[in-house]
């Protein structure tokens, strides 16, 4: 479903140039849940970003439902992040000005969707994540748990072939971050949602399919999960130590 090949990425600042990503290649099949992983500067975000469009790549490849999405038009890039991209930020990203129910609507009110289609839609998803008792509530009203529950809920207004996640926990508590991650789980296993998740979170990533882990812009290990989340929790820990990701922890 999404196909990474080759992908590099560098900076140049005044004489020198930096080398971001080298050479990274995976893929993720329909309704997985896979995390990427490493230290501070390893590349991460900066995957994330490549991959969303919002930066261009060097060189390689990124394929998305069998569609190179690096040699894209400007168009068909907003066309792809609107209907086929589904965005989870550290800080949430809702409107301020927005109810929760207005604010989970908005990638089908940019779609033009139908009003009613619309609106059984985003009811559907407030009863899914529990969070109808806060529908008519305003961002400033809410817990940070149950703001980004709603930013998911927004995420996968369209339907998404993926859903991207940049730290989705990484402004919340414990039980927050159990609930929002809890909620990614329930959108793989209910609505088939496929989701890539960076974090530092090694509690997060213990719900996760399989783990990428990052150095120095390679990936230098790729980790599965065979269903003990206790087990693999203790090994991510065990390997990021080895790789330096302690602050990963």
């Amino acid at each position: 479903m999404l196909e990474v090949k080759s992908v590099s990425k560098s900076y140049k600042v005044g004489a020198k140039i930096y080398e971001i990503l080298k050479d990274i290649n995976f893929s993720i099949s329909k309704g997985e849940f896979v995390a990427v992983m490493g230290p501070s500067g390893s590349g991460k975000t900066t995957l994330l970003n490549c991959i969303s469009s919002f930066l261009p790549c060097d060189s390689g490849e990124i394929i998305l439902d069998n569609k190179d999405i690096t040699r894209m038009t400007e168009k068909e890039i907003a066309e792809l992040c609107n209907k086929k991209l589904g965005f989870v930020f550290q800080d949430f990203m809702l409107l301020d000005g927005l109810t929760v129910f207005e604010n989970i609507c908005i990638p089908n009110l940019i779609a033009k969707t139908s009003l009613d289609k619309m609106e059984n839609k985003a009811r559907q998803l407030l009863e899914f994540f529990n969070i109808k008792e806060i529908s008519d509530k305003y961002p400033a009203e809410i817990s940070g748990g149950q703001k980004q529950r709603t930013a998911v809920a927004r995420a996968l207004m369209n339907d998404p072939l993926l859903v991207l996640a940049d730290e989705p926990t990484g402004n919340l508590d414990s039980n927050s971050s159990k609930a929002v991650i809890q909620a990614f789980t329930q959108a793989k296993t209910n609505l088939g949602a496929t989701i890539f998740m960076v974090t530092h979170d090694t509690f997060s990533a213990s719900y996760c399919d399989r783990v990428i882990i990052l150095k120095d812009g390679k990936i230098v290990k790729h980790l599965t999960n065979h269903k003990d989340r206790r087990d693999f929790h203790d090994t991510l820990l065990d390997v990021l130590k080895k790789f330096d990701g302690g602050e990963c922890i």
